[in-house]
């Protein structure tokens, strides 16, 4: 695997606002979907990619470049673009159309849950920039992606980690049949969880990757990156904690959870990057309550239900709480 280092930020700059998400010094690998796709689409001629003028920016172009004969660019038009993903898909191919989280989930639902869903259509939707992954404002901040995903019936819902994450859910994902919403982190994205021991993405199921006796964090997407550099720091204050990785939101894995709550008497913290109202934490939540479940406290570490600011990236996570530092704060307050 190819990985190279972060650079160094030594101040921040407006730069900052489209910033990689990677931490100062941290492994990262450049464009892990859009290599992991060229791979799996060598010796699979039915798969196709589109997007909505945002090759470039969702690594889908390492595509275009390879299989240029199955490639379509929409132009900025994402109805359009979830509307032709959806014929191409009745014709037996398997669409993988990109763009970015806001425009694939606000601008082109309807056509997501008519055109795509209710049919059960073979399509792979990978939207970039999720949650506060941003600093360009409620335009572009994609904060309750999850919450209109998770609504629409049959339709898988990921959101992963780093690198190895995305590497292993594209075959995964290609491979399910009926559509799937994928979170996208693009660019240079960091690369953590080859450092766990046996970790293998497994669609559909979450993953234990450290255990801990005080603290159990609930975590998707880039917080499990972050909880898991909180267990590290927590650990020198002899706190112990256990973090559990749910890539797949929909359907989510309840018995793992209800397993890793049932009968341990520590603080449950479900940390996210999306707004408390509608994403993982609301599903844990409702998990464990209808599972009769109930943990010694429960907590949401998520972005608050407000249209949130715009500005540098590392500024931001820290003003609403899911930076490695505000995290463990959070963390040390909830423990008393």
């Amino acid at each position: 695997m190819n990985t190279v280092t972060a650079d160094k930020k030594p101040r921040l700059t407006t730069s900052a606002m489209i910033a990689s998400i990677a931490s100062e010094g941290q492994r990262v690998k450049a464009a892990p979907f859009g290599k992991a796709l060229v791979e799996y689409a060598a010796s699979r001629p039915h798969v196709v990619g589109l997007t909505a003028d945002l090759a470039k920016y969702t690594d889908l172009h390492l595509f275009a470049q390879a299989y240029p004969e199955r490639f379509f660019q929409m132009g900025m038009a994402e109805q359009l673009l979830m509307g032709a993903a959806g014929g191409l898909a009745k014709e037996g191919l398997v669409p993988f159309a990109t763009t970015y989280a806001v425009f694939g989930t606000r601008r082109a639902y309807d056509f997501i849950h008519q055109v795509i869903a209710e049919e059960n259509l073979n399509v792979k939707i990978c939207c970039a920039l999720p949650g506060l992954t941003t600093g360009y404002g409620p335009s572009h901040q994609a904060t309750e992606d999850l919450a209109m995903m998770r609504a629409v019936p049959g339709l898988t819902v990921v959101d992963p980690c780093d690198a190895l994450d995305i590497e292993q859910a594209v075959p995964q994902i290609a491979e399910h049949k009926g559509p799937v919403y994928m979170r996208l982190l693009r660019g240079s994205v960091p690369l953590v969880l080859d450092e766990v021991e046996g970790y293998r993405f497994e669609l559909g199921k979450a993953k234990m990757l450290r255990e801990g006796a005080d603290v159990l964090v609930i975590s998707s997407g880039i917080l499990t990156m972050r909880a898991l550099e909180v267990a590290k720091d927590l650990a020198a204050d002899n706190i112990g904690v256990a973090v559990l990785h749910c890539p797949t939101i929909k359907p989510l894995d309840e018995a793992a959870i209800v397993e890793a709550v049932r009968y341990q008497h520590r603080l449950v913290v479900v940390a996210e990057n999306h707004s408390v109202v509608g994403g993982l934490g609301e599903a844990v939540a409702s998990a464990l309550l209808r599972n009769r479940v109930q943990p010694a406290r429960f907590e949401l570490a998520g972005l608050p239900d407000a249209f949130l600011d715009a500005g540098a990236l590392p500024t931001l996570h820290e003003r609403y709480g899911i930076s490695r530092e505000a995290l463990t704060s959070r963390i040390k307050r909830w423990l008393g």
